[in-house]
């Protein structure tokens, strides 16, 4: 690990800058020191920005066949250093190591698909005579870059979810300037180093670290940054939302995903892919499954199972490749996680197994009959908890789902196509995935949420949308007159 021991720096403007104030980055599994990493003051913010805006007509002007030709040059890099950029997410997310090569690998899927829209970005034409007065005009549209875009990224997915931003940006000639998350830096940086052996212009990425009040308030409130994309909590989005003007903004908050078990489902085939969207990234993950809803008639057989799989389950070294369940992000979310298991013992729910910590690691928790109001029901509880409850019907599951502040994804697992399809109808969610786990997601597909799970939709074809204005040209066949 010795190689991760170093003094980190600002990327502003194309160069490596030295920061006035540093703090330090410590393992969430071994809190040990693993960097020194900026803590950017409101000057180098200031930097960051007027780089990103200077080079904004750079990027505008840019052929789509080099954008393109940038992006497929950073899937190449990062395939050379996949084993690097995954031990680097293991280290300073405790991700296990699996986990986190699957990220990489998805990483370089995303980039691939931002090559690709960013040589199909286009508008429509318009016959205007639909209208009186349109007569023999002719009108089109085009997709212009908006500017500079500030992205603040979580530390979840420190790769893929910085590409779901970086690639659709590049793609579409805009500039940005990156804020990762303050426990997961390291991988931003190493992205940044990619970038600039890709060819980008200097000035079009810019990465500036620090903490969310300091360096991510003034990303939203500057006048120069024409949009807020944000990956975080809803507490944070709305914040945003409220700070951000007449920004354009895409929000990616918060979920408390459910799925729905039909009777008649075989739960032998479907129990692995249960157990991974549980508790793959020990639950740090947006859509991870947090409430399952069984009904009755295969409840029991359903949770023995489940149980019994999660029991097995190894807790240990992120960069073990055994490990299938790691540290927390943090020892507050320990402490934050095992007050919300207390209170659901106190409401007279059952710990079925786990509900305790080992480390850093809280063990893998299966949490039966929770009340739809306590904390690990109707909050989102980003750990290794999952809360399996009996319904006698579909209605009365989809009922449960919806009870919900968020809307995310849903899914659902069931032989009956209509019950199928009346779930797809009233679930109120922004994805519902039929047959499977709702934390299902391909990083091409449309990706957002209803109600506090936030605005606006990733994938890299509708990010682009996002991310460009849309212009309107009319020309009058007639000549001028």
């Amino acid at each position: 690990m010795a190689a991760y021991r170093d003094i980190k720096q600002l990327y502003i403007g194309g160069k490596w800058v030295q920061a006035q104030h540093y703090t330090k980055l410590h393992s969430p599994y071994t809190e040990e020191v693993i960097a020194k990493v900026p803590a950017a003051s409101k000057e180098e913010v200031n930097q960051a920005v007027e780089a990103a805006f200077k080079t904004r007509t750079v990027m505008a002007k840019m052929p789509a066949h080099q954008r393109a030709a940038i992006l497929e040059k950073v899937v190449s890099l990062l395939e050379t250093n996949a084993d690097q950029a995954a031990e680097t997410i293991a280290l300073e997310a405790a991700k296990p190591i699996a986990a986190a090569k699957r990220e990489i690998v998805r990483t370089i899927q995303t980039y691939k698909f931002a090559a690709e829209e960013a040589k199909r970005i286009h508008g429509e034409t318009l016959s205007l005579d639909a209208a009186p007065g349109g007569e023999n005009k002719l009108a089109y549209t085009t997709r212009e870059p908006i500017g500079v875009i500030g992205a603040i990224t979580p530390f979840n997915f420190p790769m893929n979810l910085v590409a779901h931003k970086l690639g659709p940006a590049i793609a579409s000639g805009n500039t940005v300037v990156l804020k990762p998350a303050s426990q997961t830096p390291l991988s931003a940086f190493f992205i940044g180093k990619l970038f600039e052996e890709a060819g980008l212009p200097k000035g079009a990425l810019n990465i500036v670290t620090g903490s969310g009040r300091d360096v991510g308030d003034q990303i939203v409130t500057d006048p120069r940054i024409s949009m807020i994309t944000f990956t975080g909590s809803p507490e944070v989005g709305i914040g945003i939302r409220n700070k951000a003007g007449l920004k354009r903004i895409t929000l990616e908050l918060g979920s408390n995903s459910a799925l729905i078990i039909d009777e008649g489902t075989d739960i032998e085939k479907i129990l692995p892919r249960c157990m991974m969207g549980a508790f793959d990234f020990q639950g740090q993950v947006c859509i991870s499954l947090q409430r399952i809803y069984v009904h009755e008639s295969l409840y029991e057989p359903f949770v023995e199972k489940f149980v019994e799989a999660a029991s097995r389950l190894k807790i240990g070294d992120p960069l073990h490749p055994a490990t299938d369940i790691s540290a927390l992000i943090s020892k507050k979310d320990i402490e934050r996680t095992m007050g919300w298991i207390e209170e659901a013992k106190q409401a007279g729910a059952t710990v079925a197994t786990g509900g305790f910590t080992q480390g850093n690691a809280l063990l893998p928790t299966v949490i039966l009959n929770a009340d739809s109001k306590l904390k690990v029901s109707c909050q989102e509880v980003f750990a290794p908890i999952v809360l399996i409850n009996k319904v006698s019907s579909i209605k009365e599951a989809i009922s449960q789902v919806n009870d919900s502040r968020y809307g995310l994804q849903a899914g659902i697992y069931t032989n009956d196509l209509q019950a199928a399809l009346n779930a797809a109808d009233e679930l109120h969610v922004g994805g519902v995935m039929i047959n499977d786990i709702p934390t299902f997601r391909v990083d091409h597909m449309p990706y957002g949420g209803v109600k506090e799970s936030g605005m606006g939709r990733e994938g890299i074809k509708y990010a682009v949308e996002e991310m460009t204005e849309l212009k309107l040209v009319v020309i009058n066949r007639n000549g001028p007159k």
